[in-house]
């Protein structure tokens, strides 16, 4: 189940000078936050990359609803929004007063511009399948819009609080990876391409303006690097900290506070299901058996991670325990392998991208497949070339990846997705899905998608991964968990 813990050591004299520092800080009102992973753009509508909105999401862009801490939606530029009794017409009732960073009004046409931009054909929008349920979008008046969907979707408000539905400008939307024009409580100030991104506060915030003056997001990629860096107090806050086997010397320092909380990230071993042997159910299977969950949630995470049967967050309320379907079982494995005609095994590629807990996670999983004869092959990829050739291009075998989209497990109805599953039955279930709007129907219904996808071993479902952040003691209002791939500095501010 997930997890919050606020944790926070103790002693006098250190806590003392850490008060000091912080009081100056805030006096600066500046914050420097470091993350593993730098975008490869900035335009969080037309990439996979969750370190688009790790950066960008609600500090510079922003939607009609948004995405709380606790996992709630709240409004976001809409104020307010009806819903006709047949559930497929929305009409948003949008804020008054609000500018993009570059002055000019955001209004309903910035939003049907947003929405038909998203869903049109030639949209490279890595979430497309959001909006393709809307039949039309229309100007009512300068504050209102009107949705038309093509059949009821009980989802519909919380996929527009998604980072790939935020509202932007077709005034800056030609220059929008590069320099980001959006209408959040921080602007763009500038990219050093390979070190850091620099907002600043935007003094005419349409909303609760931020506490802060001055962002810095400083690229650390190296897991000994990013512990020198927080030891050294060169960075305040540092996100989705890669290397948890420091985190309990940061517990004992007073300098520092740990938070460890749950994210939507399920980290999965991805099959790709249309290349051989993988198009073999029972090869997939025998995948699923011969790893060790537990081993790898020690060995690549410290401990850090809870285990998962399917591709869905064991801290929502309609998760299904299946890790059974796809236990630690070696003798299974061979079994499996020999009835699919591979009683030597065979060869394989594993594709890894950074991120430490799929290069360290890939490691003890080529050593536990090799245990049952599957030889992989590891290749290390960029995140750019990763999205290239295995997102984008589908030419993979295995990769390790975390997929830190909120309740995605939509993407199981998508035959081009990247995994390549294609499985008629699942995707009249999300179609039913889509339209339930009873509580309980819907969670009957997403039970049945989990069993469906477990007993099919479309991929290796690992584990979730925790959300662990190391800040400096006086930082406050930062996020616990990560219902959404966000850092979101719009409420944090120094302790005096």
């Amino acid at each position: 189940m997930g997890f919050n813990i606020f944790r926070r050591g103790m002693g006098s004299a250190l806590a003392l000078s850490a008060a000091i520092w912080a009081g100056a800080a805030s006096a600066q009102g500046d914050i420097t936050v470091a993350m593993q992973l730098e975008p490869p753009h900035l335009d969080p509508t037309s990439a996979a990359a969750g370190a688009i909105d790790s950066v960008l999401y609600s500090n510079v862009f922003e939607g009609l609803t948004r995405f709380m801490g606790d996992g709630s939606i709240v409004p976001g530029l809409a104020k307010s929004w009806d819903i006709s009794d047949d559930g497929t017409v929305y009409t948003f009732h949008l804020h008054e007063g609000v500018t993009f960073h570059d002055g000019t009004t955001m209004d309903a046409e910035d939003v049907k511009f947003s929405l038909d931009r998203a869903r049109a054909e030639d949209s490279a929008n890595a979430q497309k399948a959001l909006f393709s349920g809307i039949e039309s979008v229309e100007v009512v008046d300068p504050l209102t819009v009107r949705v038309t969907l093509k059949e009821p979707n009980g989802n519909f408000l919380f996929n527009m609080a998604w980072g790939d539905a935020v509202i932007v400008a077709p005034e800056s939307i030609d220059g929008i990876k590069q320099h980001p024009v959006g209408t959040g409580a921080f602007k763009f100030s500038s990219w050093v391409q390979g070190d850091r991104i620099e907002l600043v506060k935007n003094p005419d915030y349409w909303g609760t303006p931020a506490k802060l003056d001055h962002v810095t997001f400083k690229f650390i990629s190296d897991p000994t690097a990013a512990f020198a860096a927080v030891m050294a107090e060169d960075v305040d806050v540092f996100t989705g900290f890669p290397a948890p086997e420091n985190l309990p010397q940061f517990e004992a320092d007073p300098r520092f506070q740990v938070l460890v909380g749950s994210t939507e990230g399920e980290t999965i071993l991805s099959t790709n299901n249309k290349q051989p042997p993988f198009d073999n159910v029972k090869v997939r299977e025998a995948v699923a058996h011969a790893i060790d969950r537990q081993a790898l949630i020690d060995g690549a995470m410290f401990g850090y991670g809870t285990p998962i049967g399917t591709h869905f967050a064991p801290h929502h309320p309609a998760y299904v325990d299946l890790t059974d379907l796809s236990a630690y079982d070696p003798d299974l494995s061979r079994k499996l392998l020999a009835e699919a005609g591979f009683p030597d095994g065979f060869e394989t590629t594993l594709h890894l991208p950074p991120p430490s807990y799929a290069r360290r996670g890939g490691e003890i999983i080529q050593a536990q497949l090799a245990a049952v004869g599957i030889k992989a092959e590891i290749i290390n990829v960029e995140w750019a070339q990763w999205l290239e050739t295995v997102f984008r291009g589908k030419n993979y075998a295995l990769t390790i990846v975390s997929h830190t989209e909120p309740m995605d497990i939509g993407i199981y109805a998508r035959p081009d997705y990247y995994f390549q599953y294609d499985n008629p039955d699942f995707q009249a279930l999300m179609k039913e899905l889509n339209a339930a709007t009873d509580p309980a129907k819907r969670t009957e219904l997403l039970q049945k998608a989990q069993r469906i996808i477990a007993e099919d071993y479309v991929n290796g479902y690992l584990f979730q991964l925790p959300a662990l952040t190391v800040a400096k003691a006086g930082v406050r209002g930062l996020w616990a968990n990560a219902p959404t791939q966000a850092t979101d500095l719009t409420a944090v501010y120094w302790e005096n």
